[in-house]
């Protein structure tokens, strides 16, 4: 397997540089993985994921779930048969993509937080 530093000294700095901008600015800050790995277990309503999401503002929140619905992250589904209009959230399979993604950085945090302690 090449190793990140072979990749970058072959040229292709800007490239790799190009492509993690792009990432970054689609998943990038503070909530929108958080909101992605709330919704593991399935649907959620909105104050649902706000209760999750200890921190998070209902104006942040909304704003996110809009972005993350328009990469095709997220799916609002709404059931107008209830008397109060019924609105949920919930993952699609284009949001499973990023579980290598996910996963590492789990890795990474775990063993940060480890070594960082034990200094």
């Amino acid at each position: 397997m090449e190793t990140l530093q072979a990749h970058l000294n072959s040229g292709k700095c800007m490239e790799a540089l190009d492509a993690v901008d792009d990432a970054m600015y689609v998943i990038g800050g503070k909530w929108k993985l958080r909101i992605i790995i709330a919704l593991a277990d399935g649907k959620k309503r909105f104050n649902e994921l706000q209760r999750i999401l200890k921190g998070i503002s209902a104006r942040v929140l909304s704003a996110e779930l809009k972005d993350l619905e328009l990469n095709g992250f997220v799916k609002r589904l709404v059931d107008p048969s209830t008397a109060v209009v019924s609105v949920e959230y919930e993952r699609t399979e284009y949001a499973d993509t990023l579980h290598h993604i996910v996963r590492s950085l789990q890795e990474w945090g775990a063993m940060h937080k480890k070594k960082i302690t034990q200094r």
